[in-house]
């Protein structure tokens, strides 16, 4: 199911305030962009609307492009292993699916 789509309007537009201050911002507050400790380079993204707070995973491909994984809710203090596992497990898709990719345009040249 895609994260965005379901999000009150206020959440989308913080959410992609938020995208637009990590595009922008050379140094990003931890605030709103915080690198997870212990994973293969993933990130957080942190969006807060009044009481509700969102967290949504990203990573770099080549220290240029942002790709965003998944996002949740986040409804206890610490952020669920399952949600981190499964941003570890986009993550590396991503890869494989470039690779490919990049191997299928070199041999059709």
């Amino acid at each position: 199911m895609n994260f965005f789509e379901p999000l009150k309007p206020e959440v989308k537009k913080k959410l992609n305030w938020t995208l637009q201050l990590i595009t922008l911002l050379e140094y990003v507050p931890e605030k709103y962009f915080k690198h997870l400790s212990n994973t293969s380079g993933l990130y957080e993204i942190r969006v807060e609307v009044g009481t509700d707070i969102y967290r949504v995973f990203a990573f770099f491909d080549k220290n240029k492009l942002l790709i965003i994984g998944n996002g949740f809710q986040k409804k206890s203090q610490k952020t669920p292993k399952s949600e981190i596992e499964k941003a570890e497990r986009i993550k590396k898709q991503y890869f494989l699916d470039s690779k490919k990719l990049k191997t299928k345009v070199t041999h059709e040249k």
